[in-house]
């Protein structure tokens, strides 16, 4: 391909998305480059601290419980209070919350730290996600997730290598500058980001109610197809959030270093933002089954292979092979997300789906902490390749007859005077649903 060529691409692949959607893409961004306490948490407090693998597993579960209560509430609050203050009150928190989990020495303390971390941290994600649907037309989705993951996995790869050496001499420096940085991101949001949140229509004699039925948890778990793709997103974040969790701690038993592990994960990180974008044109309008079955089983394969890694450039080939799976998966899956949930049900669609990687958050790290100590990392590696088959073939049962996207509309507000973003693009129509 020409330089012409490729510059063609990129201007085609960031064209047409809003002013708003760049500011949200800004804000992730900058949230990222802070991250620190989810990738190093495990090695400070094994290594740092000295506590065993279980430990170090109990606490990551307490911050994943806390995620599970955090994008619950959080995709109610979106929906009720809207997607600005929630995600400015969540990232608010998380500054403050992290910077007091850096001055904790007691186990206790630092287990209950690490719970208010989890709920605050996670709060903000539904929220994000929503307003992203809100602000980018249905054809361009995939291709703006894809961009906002692309955001996300710049600012990891930045940071997890920077991080990496920052934690050989000082882990509270790291955990304060993730309080920074994600302090940052909530100013960010409150100066740049008008709401979003689609208000209803007000239609005489009961016929908005008709047009616009109420939607609760209870729809939500009523929704068998949408239901179905939540616990396959909990299989494949069960593997992915091993990259976190098992990763570290394997290789921190192997002998290698905090900055060996940062340089193994940031290839996953260079990848996303080397391949990301160019991957997502050529996927963009390809039949996501098809994709989101070869993403599980590049998934739990990748994983496989660690098994068999016995040096940094093993373990950076296998990093190479689950990256390509995470390329693929999140633009797909997201866009799949937005096109089973209800417009006005936004919020609590986006914390149902997102309690899937919360729920995994949990349990990864119990299942990676009592695996290795009691058996050794090469069967969580093996457990990770059983479940990508499983969830492989989940996706090509659920998604068989998946009816076609249903275009969305511009709603009618009932606001007198609406925010900038709902007047510009706020969708009444509901999406395809089952």
């Amino acid at each position: 391909m020409s330089v012409a060529a490729m510059r063609r691409a990129a201007r085609e692949s960031v064209s047409g998305l809003p002013r708003d959607f760049w500011w949200l893409w800004t804000s992730t961004l900058i949230n990222r480059l802070g991250a620190f306490v989810a990738t190093f948490m495990a090695l400070y407090l094994t290594l740092d601290r000295g506590y065993s693998a279980s430990y170090a597993g109990l606490v990551a579960a307490l911050h994943g419980f806390g995620g599970v209560l955090g994008t619950l509430g959080a995709g109610v609050m979106t929906d009720r209070l809207g997607r600005r203050p929630t995600m400015f009150l969540a990232q608010g928190a998380t500054s403050v919350s992290v910077a007091v989990l850096g001055f904790m020495v007691h186990p206790v303390a630092i287990a209950g730290v690490a719970f208010v971390v989890g709920v605050a941290a996670n709060a903000s994600r539904p929220a994000v996600q929503a307003m992203m649907a809100d602000i980018v037309k249905p054809e361009d989705r995939v291709r703006a997730f894809a961009l906002n993951y692309w955001a996300i996995n710049l600012g990891f790869a930045l940071s997890s290598m920077g991080a990496g050496f920052i934690a050989q001499y000082s882990y509270r420096a790291g955990f304060l500058g993730e309080a920074v940085l994600t302090m940052a991101c909530a100013v960010l949001v409150f100066l740049k980001l008008p709401e979003s949140r689609p208000v209803r229509s007000v239609v005489p004699d009961g016929a908005a109610k008709a047009a616009e039925p109420e939607v609760s948890m209870g729809t939500v778990l009523r929704d068998g197809r949408f239901m179905g793709v939540v616990g396959l997103s909990f299989l494949i974040s069960l593997i992915f959030t091993q990259s976190y969790v098992g990763l570290p701690v394997a290789m921190g038993e192997a002998g290698f270093s905090p900055s060996d592990f940062g340089f193994a994960i940031a290839v996953n990180g260079v990848l996303i933002v080397a391949l990301q974008i160019p991957v997502t044109r050529f996927i963009e309008h390809r039949n996501p089954q098809k994709l989101l079955v070869i993403s599980a089983l590049l998934a739990g394969y990748g994983f496989g292979l660690t098994a068999f890694a016995g040096s940094i450039g093993a373990f950076a080939v296998t990093v190479c092979v689950w990256t390509l799976a995470e390329i693929i998966n999140a633009p797909t899956q997201m866009g799949l997300v937005v096109r089973l949930s209800p417009v006005h049900g936004r919020g609590r669609y986006q914390g149902m789906y997102s309690l899937s990687w919360s729920v995994a958050a949990l349990a990864a790290p119990l299942m990676a902490g009592v695996v290795i100590d009691r058996f050794g990392a090469e069967w969580l590696w093996g457990a990770c390749a059983v479940l990508g088959t499983v969830a492989a073939v989940g996706y090509w049962a659920l998604m068989r007859g998946l009816p076609a996207q249903v275009a969305e509309s511009p709603a009618p507000e009932s606001s007198p005077e609406p925010s900038q973003a709902e007047a510009a693009a706020a969708p009444t129509s509901t999406a395809a649903a089952v």
